[in-house]
Protein backbone atom coordinates (compact mmCIF):
# COMPACT_ATOMS: atom_id res chain seq x y z
CA UNK A 1 0.00 0.00 0.00
CA UNK A 2 1.37 3.71 -0.91
CA UNK A 3 1.99 6.40 1.80
CA UNK A 4 -0.81 8.37 0.06
CA UNK A 5 -3.49 5.05 0.81
CA UNK A 6 -1.96 4.59 4.16
CA UNK A 7 -2.49 8.90 5.18
CA UNK A 8 -5.65 8.80 3.35
CA UNK A 9 -4.72 11.23 1.25
CA UNK A 10 -5.96 11.23 -3.03
CA UNK A 11 -3.05 11.22 -4.81
CA UNK A 12 -3.37 14.33 -7.48
CA UNK A 13 -2.23 13.74 -11.16
CA UNK A 14 -2.20 15.22 -14.31
CA UNK A 15 -3.78 14.46 -17.12
CA UNK A 16 -4.48 16.38 -20.44
CA UNK A 17 -4.44 19.86 -18.82
CA UNK A 18 -6.31 19.06 -16.30
CA UNK A 19 -4.96 18.41 -12.18
CA UNK A 20 -7.50 15.51 -10.94
CA UNK A 21 -7.58 13.15 -8.33
CA UNK A 22 -6.34 9.77 -9.16
CA UNK A 23 -9.44 7.65 -9.26
CA UNK A 24 -10.98 10.24 -11.74
CA UNK A 25 -8.48 10.42 -14.15
CA UNK A 26 -9.28 8.51 -17.34
CA UNK A 27 -7.67 7.52 -20.66
CA UNK A 28 -9.33 6.07 -23.62
CA UNK A 29 -9.39 2.19 -24.22
CA UNK A 30 -8.10 3.20 -28.04
CA UNK A 31 -5.29 5.31 -26.52
CA UNK A 32 -2.24 3.96 -28.42
CA UNK A 33 -0.17 3.76 -25.45
CA UNK A 34 -2.46 0.56 -24.55
CA UNK A 35 -2.79 -1.01 -28.00
CA UNK A 36 0.12 -0.52 -29.55
CA UNK A 37 2.88 0.89 -26.66
CA UNK A 38 2.85 3.71 -28.76
CA UNK A 39 4.44 5.93 -25.89
CA UNK A 40 7.76 7.02 -24.33
CA UNK A 41 8.04 7.96 -20.84
CA UNK A 42 9.93 9.81 -17.98
CA UNK A 43 11.05 9.57 -14.47
CA UNK A 44 12.10 12.25 -12.66
CA UNK A 45 13.42 11.92 -8.81
CA UNK A 46 12.34 14.15 -6.39
CA UNK A 47 14.96 14.54 -2.87
CA UNK A 48 13.91 17.19 -0.60
CA UNK A 49 10.69 18.52 -2.60
CA UNK A 50 13.01 19.51 -5.02
CA UNK A 51 14.14 17.69 -8.71
CA UNK A 52 16.78 15.99 -9.58
CA UNK A 53 18.40 16.53 -13.58
CA UNK A 54 14.97 17.72 -14.60
CA UNK A 55 16.61 19.11 -17.86
CA UNK A 56 18.47 15.91 -18.70
CA UNK A 57 15.09 14.53 -18.54
CA UNK A 58 13.20 16.62 -20.43
CA UNK A 59 16.00 16.84 -23.46
CA UNK A 60 16.14 12.70 -23.93
CA UNK A 61 12.10 13.15 -23.39
CA UNK A 62 12.10 15.82 -26.48
CA UNK A 63 14.47 13.00 -28.50
CA UNK A 64 12.57 10.44 -27.78
CA UNK A 65 9.52 11.49 -29.13
CA UNK A 66 11.11 13.51 -32.16
CA UNK A 67 12.55 9.44 -33.20
CA UNK A 68 8.80 8.33 -33.00
CA UNK A 69 7.87 11.14 -35.04
CA UNK A 70 5.82 12.95 -32.26
CA UNK A 71 5.80 16.49 -30.87
CA UNK A 72 7.02 17.93 -27.95
CA UNK A 73 3.31 18.68 -25.99
CA UNK A 74 4.30 21.71 -24.62
CA UNK A 75 7.17 24.19 -23.90
CA UNK A 76 9.81 22.87 -21.18
CA UNK A 77 9.09 25.76 -18.79
CA UNK A 78 5.16 24.53 -18.48
CA UNK A 79 6.17 20.90 -18.23
CA UNK A 80 8.98 22.24 -15.55
CA UNK A 81 5.63 23.69 -13.98
CA UNK A 82 3.37 20.76 -14.03
CA UNK A 83 6.17 18.70 -12.12
CA UNK A 84 6.10 21.37 -9.37
CA UNK A 85 2.45 21.90 -8.81
CA UNK A 86 2.10 18.20 -8.72
CA UNK A 87 5.29 18.09 -5.87
CA UNK A 88 3.25 20.77 -3.98
CA UNK A 89 -0.14 19.31 -4.48
CA UNK A 90 0.87 15.86 -3.29
CA UNK A 91 3.23 17.50 -0.17
CA UNK A 92 5.96 15.12 -2.26
CA UNK A 93 8.95 15.57 -0.19
CA UNK A 94 10.98 11.91 -1.70
CA UNK A 95 10.38 10.02 -4.70
CA UNK A 96 9.25 10.01 -8.16
CA UNK A 97 7.38 11.78 -11.12
CA UNK A 98 6.35 9.29 -14.01
CA UNK A 99 5.53 11.40 -16.93
CA UNK A 100 3.55 9.64 -19.96
CA UNK A 101 3.32 10.82 -23.37
CA UNK A 102 1.15 9.00 -26.29
CA UNK A 103 0.36 9.34 -29.98
CA UNK A 104 -3.23 9.63 -28.31
CA UNK A 105 -6.63 7.57 -28.82
CA UNK A 106 -7.83 8.00 -32.33
CA UNK A 107 -11.15 6.34 -31.49
CA UNK A 108 -10.58 3.13 -32.96
CA UNK A 109 -7.72 0.28 -33.69
CA UNK A 110 -5.56 0.80 -36.78
CA UNK A 111 -2.08 0.27 -37.47
CA UNK A 112 -1.51 3.53 -38.98
CA UNK A 113 -1.26 6.62 -37.51
CA UNK A 114 -3.48 8.98 -37.02
CA UNK A 115 -3.32 12.35 -38.16
CA UNK A 116 -1.56 14.96 -35.58
CA UNK A 117 -3.93 17.61 -36.39
CA UNK A 118 -7.10 15.61 -35.54
CA UNK A 119 -5.91 13.30 -32.58
CA UNK A 120 -3.99 15.03 -29.34
CA UNK A 121 -1.70 13.19 -27.37
CA UNK A 122 -2.10 11.84 -24.29
CA UNK A 123 -0.26 13.67 -21.92
CA UNK A 124 -0.11 11.91 -18.36
CA UNK A 125 2.03 12.89 -14.69
CA UNK A 126 1.55 10.97 -11.34
CA UNK A 127 3.26 11.34 -8.47
CA UNK A 128 5.07 8.26 -6.07
CA UNK A 129 6.19 8.68 -2.64
CA UNK A 130 9.15 6.99 -1.57
CA UNK A 131 10.71 8.12 1.54
CA UNK A 132 13.81 7.44 2.23
CA UNK A 133 14.82 6.97 -1.53
CA UNK A 134 18.17 8.53 -0.77
CA UNK A 135 18.90 6.87 2.40
CA UNK A 136 17.97 3.22 0.67
CA UNK A 137 19.42 0.54 2.76
CA UNK A 138 20.19 -1.86 -0.77
CA UNK A 139 23.22 0.71 -0.95
CA UNK A 140 25.15 -0.10 1.93
CA UNK A 141 24.79 -4.03 1.20
CA UNK A 142 24.52 -4.16 -2.64
CA UNK A 143 22.61 -6.01 -5.04
CA UNK A 144 23.11 -9.29 -6.98
CA UNK A 145 22.45 -9.83 -10.65
CA UNK A 146 21.92 -12.74 -13.03
CA UNK A 147 22.13 -12.27 -16.67
CA UNK A 148 19.39 -12.70 -19.38
CA UNK A 149 19.77 -13.05 -23.33
CA UNK A 150 18.61 -9.45 -24.42
CA UNK A 151 16.09 -9.84 -26.75
CA UNK A 152 14.56 -6.45 -27.35
CA UNK A 153 13.80 -4.71 -30.30
CA UNK A 154 17.24 -2.39 -32.04
CA UNK A 155 16.29 1.22 -30.52
CA UNK A 156 16.70 0.96 -27.10
CA UNK A 157 18.16 4.46 -26.99
CA UNK A 158 13.78 5.43 -27.17
CA UNK A 159 12.81 5.46 -23.85
CA UNK A 160 9.36 3.75 -25.33
CA UNK A 161 6.49 2.03 -22.77
CA UNK A 162 7.25 -1.11 -24.62
CA UNK A 163 8.67 -2.87 -20.73
CA UNK A 164 7.29 -6.27 -20.99
CA UNK A 165 11.11 -8.29 -21.17
CA UNK A 166 12.52 -5.95 -18.55
CA UNK A 167 9.61 -6.83 -16.61
CA UNK A 168 9.80 -10.65 -16.91
CA UNK A 169 14.04 -9.94 -16.55
CA UNK A 170 13.23 -8.55 -13.16
CA UNK A 171 10.93 -11.36 -12.16
CA UNK A 172 13.52 -13.72 -13.81
CA UNK A 173 15.77 -12.31 -11.09
CA UNK A 174 13.39 -12.43 -8.35
CA UNK A 175 12.81 -16.14 -9.35
CA UNK A 176 16.52 -16.94 -8.84
CA UNK A 177 16.56 -14.91 -5.31
CA UNK A 178 18.18 -11.86 -6.51
CA UNK A 179 17.77 -8.32 -7.24
CA UNK A 180 17.60 -7.41 -11.00
CA UNK A 181 18.91 -8.69 -14.33
CA UNK A 182 21.91 -7.64 -16.76
CA UNK A 183 21.04 -8.48 -20.44
CA UNK A 184 23.45 -9.77 -22.83
CA UNK A 185 23.37 -9.62 -26.18
CA UNK A 186 26.46 -11.76 -28.20
CA UNK A 187 28.07 -12.56 -25.41
CA UNK A 188 28.36 -8.72 -24.22
CA UNK A 189 26.51 -6.86 -21.42
CA UNK A 190 24.10 -3.96 -22.85
CA UNK A 191 22.49 -3.02 -19.35
CA UNK A 192 20.34 -3.92 -16.88
CA UNK A 193 16.80 -3.95 -16.81
CA UNK A 194 16.03 -0.72 -16.07
CA UNK A 195 19.58 0.71 -15.87
CA UNK A 196 23.07 1.27 -16.98
CA UNK A 197 25.36 -1.36 -15.87
CA UNK A 198 29.14 -0.76 -14.85
CA UNK A 199 32.16 -2.55 -13.84
CA UNK A 200 35.17 -1.23 -12.00
CA UNK A 201 38.93 -2.96 -12.33
CA UNK A 202 42.20 -2.01 -11.11
CA UNK A 203 40.45 1.56 -10.21
CA UNK A 204 38.76 1.89 -13.66
CA UNK A 205 35.16 2.32 -14.63
CA UNK A 206 34.32 0.37 -17.35
CA UNK A 207 30.72 0.73 -18.79
CA UNK A 208 28.99 0.48 -22.71
CA UNK A 209 29.22 3.06 -25.32
CA UNK A 210 26.10 4.83 -26.02
CA UNK A 211 24.49 3.64 -29.11
CA UNK A 212 21.22 2.47 -30.46
CA UNK A 213 21.66 -0.54 -28.07
CA UNK A 214 21.05 1.27 -24.88
CA UNK A 215 18.82 3.77 -22.89
CA UNK A 216 21.08 7.26 -22.99
CA UNK A 217 21.11 7.29 -19.29
CA UNK A 218 20.49 10.92 -17.62
CA UNK A 219 22.30 9.68 -14.46
CA UNK A 220 25.02 7.33 -16.46
CA UNK A 221 25.45 10.91 -18.16
CA UNK A 222 26.11 13.06 -14.60
CA UNK A 223 28.15 10.02 -13.10
CA UNK A 224 30.46 10.05 -15.70
CA UNK A 225 30.84 13.77 -15.41
CA UNK A 226 31.52 13.54 -11.72
CA UNK A 227 33.62 10.56 -12.00
CA UNK A 228 35.82 12.35 -14.71
CA UNK A 229 36.32 16.22 -12.38
CA UNK A 230 37.00 12.91 -9.53
CA UNK A 231 39.48 12.44 -11.87
CA UNK A 232 38.41 8.58 -12.05
CA UNK A 233 39.62 6.88 -15.46
CA UNK A 234 36.77 5.86 -17.59
CA UNK A 235 36.65 2.99 -20.26
CA UNK A 236 33.20 3.27 -22.30
CA UNK A 237 33.34 -0.28 -24.50
CA UNK A 238 30.91 -3.41 -23.96
CA UNK A 239 32.32 -6.02 -21.59
CA UNK A 240 31.42 -9.74 -20.96
CA UNK A 241 29.52 -11.30 -17.89
CA UNK A 242 33.22 -13.15 -16.85
CA UNK A 243 34.87 -9.99 -17.14
CA UNK A 244 32.37 -8.34 -14.60
CA UNK A 245 32.87 -11.83 -12.89
CA UNK A 246 36.13 -10.48 -12.25
CA UNK A 247 35.77 -7.37 -11.47
CA UNK A 248 36.92 -5.24 -8.48
CA UNK A 249 33.42 -4.02 -8.09
CA UNK A 250 30.26 -3.29 -10.24
CA UNK A 251 27.61 -0.81 -10.13
CA UNK A 252 24.96 0.72 -11.69
CA UNK A 253 22.66 3.72 -12.51
CA UNK A 254 19.33 4.97 -13.14
CA UNK A 255 17.28 7.85 -11.98
CA UNK A 256 15.43 6.41 -9.07
CA UNK A 257 18.49 3.74 -7.81
CA UNK A 258 21.01 6.63 -8.07
CA UNK A 259 24.13 4.30 -8.01
CA UNK A 260 23.73 1.44 -7.10
CA UNK A 261 26.60 -0.97 -5.96
CA UNK A 262 26.34 -4.57 -7.61
CA UNK A 263 28.31 -7.45 -5.61
CA UNK A 264 27.47 -10.61 -7.09
CA UNK A 265 27.11 -11.67 -11.12
CA UNK A 266 25.63 -14.48 -11.48
CA UNK A 267 26.41 -16.34 -8.41
CA UNK A 268 29.99 -14.85 -9.06
CA UNK A 269 30.83 -12.39 -5.74
CA UNK A 270 32.64 -9.41 -6.77
CA UNK A 271 35.63 -8.57 -4.36
CA UNK A 272 34.64 -9.26 -0.80
CA UNK A 273 31.01 -9.29 -1.47
CA UNK A 274 30.21 -6.36 -0.32
CA UNK A 275 29.64 -2.36 -2.03
CA UNK A 276 33.30 -1.38 -2.92
CA UNK A 277 34.80 2.52 -2.79
CA UNK A 278 34.30 3.49 -6.16
CA UNK A 279 30.80 2.67 -6.20
CA UNK A 280 30.18 3.93 -2.61
CA UNK A 281 32.06 7.35 -3.61
CA UNK A 282 30.42 7.45 -6.64
CA UNK A 283 27.13 7.44 -4.61
CA UNK A 284 28.24 9.96 -2.46
CA UNK A 285 29.55 12.50 -4.87
CA UNK A 286 26.08 11.96 -7.20
CA UNK A 287 23.63 12.54 -4.04
CA UNK A 288 25.68 15.68 -2.68
CA UNK A 289 25.80 16.95 -6.30
CA UNK A 290 22.49 16.51 -7.83
CA UNK A 291 21.18 17.89 -4.74
CA UNK A 292 22.56 21.23 -5.00
CA UNK A 293 21.55 21.66 -8.62
CA UNK A 294 18.23 20.56 -7.74
CA UNK A 295 15.06 22.66 -8.97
Amino acid sequence: MNEEMETGMTRTVYLNGDYLPEEEAKVSIFDRAFLMADGVYEVTSVLGGKLIDFDGHAARLERSLKELDMEMPMPVDALLEIHRELVRLNALDEGMIYLQVTRGAPGDRDFVFPDPETTPQTVVLFTQSKPGLADNPAAKRGIRVISIPDIRWGRRDIKTVQLLYPSMGKMAAKKAGCDDAWLVEDGLVTEGTSNNAYIVKGGRIITRNLSSDILHGITRAAVLRFAREAQMEIEERPFTIEEAQGADEAFITSASTFVMPVVEVDGAKLGDGTPGPVATRLREIYLEEVKKAAV
